[in-house]
């Protein structure tokens, strides 16, 4: 299969700063390809660079088989972090300004029902709540029926339930052969609609895989949360493989039917607890065991919220 993206030891510096650190990857035809990384990690350093919107310092991009600067622009589809379209237009006339720009545009009405903004299509852009006129920003980039839709953020200040329908929106659009790019700083979305994840910090790409293998390479074992006071120094004489956290310890490789055993160790060592949480390993464990302490750190770059700890994995109280 053809790759739609890739990226050859690209390097960027913004004076003494580094955003990207000669990355190297590949996004192959027909993927949703998730970007994962806190703020600064240089995240909407690489989408500019792989869209012709930035020139790296070093390194080679080829998108749809040649240049960023000669890719039919046609073809591609790019919503920018922060982008901002005329507030004293309705949803409906932005979509309709905006496919006037292309040879070939969708219907509008079917790019509003594509985004749940039928009911509200003639509402000026700023009366629309924050997470319809997200909404409306992604239905711009889809108005000329894009081979490869880069979506920087895409989620970020819609409520749950709209989230969940672009979610929805995303997996139907690969289902019908469009490429994904995306970039999230929420674990559940990458490991809900991504075929492969990149996982980035401080300009360089840690890993890259499919989630559940990630998950099941990095991401350890099973383990229970226990909630409690215990002062850390007296973990080693409880009986039980724990790890002393913030708010209590960490029980790892734990399976479901080994609760009742630590529960009952716990009970006969007098340790009181507020709550027990068991937990299977996420996306989320496998970047913070990758990337460290590194999390958080400023690199110049533009980028979203600083990776945000949702976990997809099921618990249990």
């Amino acid at each position: 299969m053809a790759a739609a993206v890739t990226a050859d030891s690209l390097s960027k510096r913004y004076g003494d700063t580094v955003a990207l650190d000669g990355i190297s990857l590949t996004v192959d035809t027909g993927e949703v390809f998730a970007l994962v990384g806190p703020n600064g990690a240089g995240k909407t350093t690489l989408v500019r660079s792989l869209t012709g919107t930035t020139t790296p310092h070093s390194g080679s991009v080829e998108v749809l088989g040649t240049t960023p600067e000669r890719t039919d622009k046609e073809s591609i589809g790019l919503l920018p972090q922060s982008f901002q379209p005329p507030e004293r237009l309705t949803a409906r006339e932005l979509l309709t300004y905006y496919a006037g720009l292309y040879d070939e545009s969708r219907p509008v009405d079917d790019v509003l029902a594509d985004v749940g903004l039928e009911t509200v299509d003639d509402t000026w852009y700023t009366n629309l709540s924050g997470g319809q006129q997200r909404r409306v920003c992604v239905g711009i980039t889809l108005v000329n029926d894009p081979d490869l839709l880069f979506l920087d953020e895409p989620t970020t200040g819609i409520d749950p339930a709209g989230r969940q329908s672009l979610w929805s929106l995303v997996a139907d659009l690969s289902s019908r052969g469009t490429t994904v790019f995306l970039t999230t700083h929420y674990m559940e979305e990458a490991e809900t609609l991504a075929d492969r994840v990149a996982l980035m910090e401080d300009g360089s790409v840690v890993e890259v895989g499919p989630p559940e293998t990630l998950v099941e390479t990095y991401g350890g074992g099973t383990h229970l949360r226990v909630e409690t006071t215990r002062n850390a120094p007296d973990v080693a004489s409880l009986d039980v493989d724990a790890e002393p956290t913030e708010d209590g310890l960490r029980v790892p490789d734990v399976s479901p039917e080994d609760i009742g055993t630590v529960v009952d160790t716990l009970d006969r060592q007098g340790v009181e607890y507020e709550s027990l949480t068991w937990t299977e390993p996420t996306l989320e464990d496998v970047y913070l065991r990758l990337a460290g302490d590194g999390i958080g750190g400023e690199d110049g770059d533009t980028d979203g919220p600083a990776v945000e700890a949702v976990t997809s994995g099921s618990e249990q109280r």
